[in-house]
């Protein structure tokens, strides 16, 4: 019987055999409007500048440096205003010597200006503007053409996701379409005669397929898209077939059930018989001891199916998911770095109690306070089959191996859920 694994060491197998995407099978192109979420698949350059021009930051008057140098609200330096520069339009005037132009926030600099003088410090008279404070320096004001970022350097890198700001960006640029990764297939099917889908009458001894669902919601939180195959039954031949057709048409496979080592767990088996590489059998953890992960052939292409046989139950197949399958599907799906989950420190408010051979997840709320991340546990306890108390779950408090008791306001470490796409550790 092959060894438990730890955490770590389960997952480091697991990402190294998480193929990256090919950046031209893999790539899409997509409107701007729908590329929220998605993973920009090439860096990009644009052939314009930020700004596109000079221009200015202030409403006020584009004048020459020369003049107003030198003055004072006792001596103030009189201009002869000889435009008006909208947002928009291009000048159609040169300051010389002696005049300026009145010009609002954005507007393009007009030829001979070399600064910029904010209307607060002006007083104007018809034709004539009367400088009171001279300005910090020449180029107060301006902002100049190429001084954010210059056409041809790069602009947004691949990997990245792509949210508000780099969609601003983006739109600015006039990139659109947008190049992106496509999201990741992943097959999802529970296994199991006793399951039925929540629409049918429970009979005695029947279970309602609840991972189903759950585990659908969490592969489109992770940005892929789930395709559900249902309930498939304790039948060895229907359960290969099954297999069979999810590795045919999916990137990655999340069975719930049939991983452990009952008389109907038949998982691992037929996993052996399609010739997979099974990586991993069991993790010292709690809940989920009982996860299989092993890599297929693809018979569609040419990069290999990772299949997750997770626990059977649901809290077990949640935390299992959070914890593996989760950054597995961020690396599939082109994220660059920082796949694994977020960890933090909180207080707990109560005693936590972990086990002596297995490292601990146990389940409960984070909050923010003025002293930090306190962390609650749920009430009535940690069993892995209490699928109720996980309702509200945004945090996972860690208890390393061997790590017994845990007492009351002292720090823990957290595992945040229910942000699929950030990655990464932060203390």
């Amino acid at each position: 019987m092959d060894p438990m694994l730890t955490v770590a060491q389960a997952e480091a197998l697991i990402l190294q055999r998480v193929p990256r995407p090919n950046a031209d099978q893999d790539r899409e192109f997509v409107d701007l409007m729908a590329a929220c979420d998605r993973i920009l698949a090439q860096p990009l350059t644009t052939t314009v500048d930020f700004p596109h021009w000079d221009n200015s930051a202030m409403d006020g008057y584009a004048v020459r440096f020369a003049d107003v140098q030198v003055c004072h609200p006792d001596r103030p330096v009189a201009l002869q205003v000889i435009a008006e520069i909208p947002a928009g339009a291009a000048p159609q005037c040169t300051v010389n010597p002696g005049q300026a132009a009145r010009i609002l926030t954005g507007s393009m600099m007009p030829t001979g200006a070399d600064t910029v003088v904010m209307q607060e410090n002006t007083r104007r008279d018809g034709e004539l503007v009367f400088i009171l404070t001279p300005p910090s320096g020449s180029g107060a004001f301006v902002r100049r053409q190429g001084a954010f970022y210059q056409a041809g350097t790069p602009l947004l890198p691949a990997g990245i996701r792509l949210q508000a700001p780099e969609l601003a960006v983006l739109a600015a640029a006039q990139l659109t379409p947008v190049p992106v990764y496509r999201r990741p297939n992943v097959a999802i099917l529970s296994t199991g005669s006793e399951l039925i889908p929540p629409d049918r009458p429970l009979q005695p001894g029947q279970i309602v397929d609840s991972n189903q669902y759950a585990l659908t919601a969490l592969v489109a939180q992770a940005g892929a898209n789930p395709l559900p195959l249902g309930i498939i039954p304790d039948d060895p031949t229907i359960l290969e077939q099954t297999i069979h057709q999810a590795v045919a048409t999916a990137d990655l496979v999340i069975s719930s059930g049939g991983v452990s080592v009952g008389d109907y767990d038949y998982v691992e088996a037929i996993l052996a018989k399609l010739g997979a590489e099974i990586a991993v059998r069991s993790v010292a953890m709690r809940p989920g001891k009982p996860l299989t992960v092993a890599t297929l052939k693809s018979p569609t292409r040419s990069t290999p199916v990772l299949y997750f046989g997770l626990p059977g139950n649901p809290v077990s197949a949640l935390v299992t998911f959070w914890r593996f399958v989760q950054p597995a599907l961020l690396k599939r799906a082109g994220l660059a770095r920082s796949w694994g989950p977020v960890f933090t420190q909180a207080l707990t408010t109560q005693e936590l109690r972990g086990d002596s051979k297995r490292e601990t997840y146990l389940w409960g709320q984070i909050h923010a306070t003025e002293q930090g991340y306190r962390f609650h546990p749920v009430e009535g306890g940690h069993n892995s089959g209490n699928l109720i108390n996980l309702a509200q779950t945004n945090a996972l408090a860690v208890l390393a191996t061997g790590q017994q008791v845990h007492p009351a306001n002292s720090p823990v470490q957290v595992m945040v859920v229910g942000q699929p796409l950030t990655g990464g550790n932060y203390l």
